[in-house]
């Protein structure tokens, strides 16, 4: 088996933030990725789900180093990013792009397609000639469906789906080994994000890619996925195979974030619903314990002393990870 290309190892952020209940308090903390590990292979696709404050943003800028990590490692390709200089890390970055949740907010307005697609090359590669540049960014727009004759427009006269096919281009032009999408088509009308997703995965098998897919459609992270990663409050509640994960999920939470997705036999989904009830909590002052008990059936009152780890769990040649005791 080859060596994962990308290593997580119990990273944390956390921030600090003033306390205004009282003059001189201290300051509380925000532990918004609180130890969180995992691996990922050449060419493989591992989805992020969760709720919205469940540290899944946060936690693929820490892997890009856009914050700066508490603790824990981030290793590509065996190599540790933190601690890399400034010089360092544009190199590494040359093997780690990004896609964006809004694609037209993740384009420069005054810069046309040459420049936004072609500006990657003109910082990795200036022994290119402009003609050459040129070529290249031609021969990115055909490959995300784009026309190579729209390459001296900009991006206010494209729609949302190809604002975002030009994110994907920029993102592709160094031809990097990982390609982490932070919620790419949330923004997105419905009828163009199963065109974008499909275009992910030929590009990825065409180009070898390793992708990080974030995201809260499910059905989405279903059908481009490998592996699933469940986090809450910023731990990592279960990962497994996306396809043994969806049919039969072991915690809780993901019991109830799979019963949440719409079903085409109504009664079918009303008899297998695992209710979510309460809002999540404030991650500035997290339950004791495990951090879901308080909106977990299962939950009992040694829930609330230790919290729970992520365990082996084999089945049919499966290997799932599930923090939870009452599994």
């Amino acid at each position: 088996m080859s060596e994962p290309l990308l290593k997580v190892s119990d990273l944390q952020v956390h921030f600090d933030i003033p306390n205004t209940s009282r003059m001189f308090a201290p300051k509380q903390t925000l532990k918004a990725v609180d130890g969180v590990s995992f691996e990922l292979n050449p060419g493989e696709t591992l989805g992020i789900v969760g709720e919205s404050g469940c540290g899944k943003s946060t936690l693929a800028r820490a892997i890009l180093q856009l914050v700066k990590p508490t603790g824990g490692d981030v290793q590509l390709n065996g190599q540790s990013l933190l601690g890399l200089n400034k010089q360092q890390m544009r190199e590494a970055r040359r093997q780690i792009q990004v896609i964006f949740q809004d694609p037209l907010a993740a384009l420069n307005p005054r810069m046309t397609l040459l420049q936004i697609i072609g500006e990657p090359l003109t910082v990795y590669e200036k022994h290119l000639s402009a003609e050459q540049r040129r070529a290249r960014v031609m021969k990115m727009m055909e490959r995300v469906g784009l026309s190579p004759n729209m390459i001296n427009r900009y991006p206010h006269e494209f729609s949302g789906g190809q604002c975002q096919r030009i994110g994907i281009a920029r993102a592709l032009i160094l031809e990097p080994k990982l390609v982490i999408c932070d919620e790419p088509v949330s923004a997105l009308d419905v009828s163009i994000r199963a065109q974008i997703v499909n275009l992910l995965m030929e590009l990825q098998k065409d180009m070898g890619l390793a992708l990080i897919f974030i995201a809260h459609d499910l059905h989405i992270v279903r059908h481009i996925s490998q592996r699933v990663m469940v986090m809450y409050l910023g731990k990592a509640v279960e990962i497994g195979e996306s396809e043994a994960l969806y049919l039969s999920p072991k915690h809780p939470y993901t019991q109830a974030l799979i019963s949440s997705v719409p079903s085409m036999d109504p009664d079918a989904s009303r008899a297998n619903q695992a209710i979510l009830e309460g809002d999540l909590p404030s991650p500035l002052n997290p339950p004791s314990g495990c951090a879901f008990r308080t909106r977990c059936k299962l939950a009992q009152p040694h829930c609330a002393e230790t919290a729970p780890v992520l365990v082996a769990h084999e089945n049919e040649g499966e290997t799932r990870l599930v923090a939870c005791h009452e599994v």
